[in-house]
């Protein structure tokens, strides 16, 4: 299936490693062309050289925590490759712990990044959007159910997908979609951190597995297929969706 994608431009956030990488990878090896932005010069080089280069992604450094960010990258999609697509927003996990023992400062910083820092980019996204365009967020399955120890994940996550559902049915008369992916278990070095915080990863891994229908963990590249996909032109009708990524481990429907 063709799934429309040549030539098309997104801006993928979080992009040097892990699910973003992934998702840009993908959109790539479809024709799109991508702004992908992370945090340091090194690693935002070596992801534009991994996408084949410069004729295919172009790099920014910046923060989603950063109230400019969001205007940049738009003005870097149009400026480098002369339209915008759509957008897709990623950024890493927030540190673990239990509700009960997180500090105010990890809460705080958590929301500039995790919640506000997406909602800003979703608005400049949202504002220069025409109809056809698409704004997807990175989430967790958290939002249907709590992680354990992963306390703010399970704070945050939930109020963004609802303000993403919220704003699909704002941005829908425009023709504008709006896409929440809800990925579990895929091994990208975020999760693997995660694992390694008992001291025994392996069996940190095989205990989850065990818990996952599909018996193992996911791979970054699976993730990645479905992002772009959502992203395409072929999910031209879906939107205000949240869509798991995690091999059934979610228990709802």
């Amino acid at each position: 299936m063709d799934l429309g994608l040549h030539q098309k431009v997104y801006v993928v956030t979080g992009a040097t490693r892990g699910l973003g990488l992934a998702s840009a990878r993908e959109l790539v090896a479809e024709g799109a062309r991508v702004v992908l932005s992370g945090r340091t010069e090194q690693s935002v080089a070596t992801a534009v050289d991994a996408l084949g280069g410069p004729e295919h992604a172009h790099g920014v450094v910046a923060d989603n925590g950063d109230p400019a960010t969001a205007d940049r990258l738009v003005g870097a999609a149009r400026e480098r490759f002369g339209r915008l697509d759509g957008v897709l927003v990623s950024v890493g996990g927030p540190g673990a712990g239990p509700v009960s023992q997180i500090e105010d400062d990890a809460w705080r910083g958590a929301f500039e990044s995790v919640f506000l820092g997406a909602l800003r980019i979703a608005r400049a996204a949202a504002a220069a959007l025409d109809e056809g365009g698409v704004i997807a967020f990175v989430l967790s399955g958290s939002v249907r159910e709590p992680i354990p120890g992963l306390g703010i994940s399970n704070g945050l996550r939930p109020g963004l997908a609802m303000a993403a559902k919220s704003l699909a049915n704002e941005l829908g008369p425009r023709g504008i979609r709006v896409i929440g992916l809800l990925p579990g278990r895929i091994d990208t070095d975020r999760l693997r951190e995660l694992d390694a915080l008992g001291g025994d990863p392996q069996a940190a891994r095989d205990r989850a597995a065990a818990t996952i229908p599909l018996g193992r963990y996911g791979r970054p590249e699976e993730f990645g297929r479905v992002a772009a996909f959502l992203l395409s032109p072929a999910a031209s009708y879906l939107t205000g969706v949240m869509v798991p990524v995690d091999g059934g481990a979610l228990h709802g429907l």
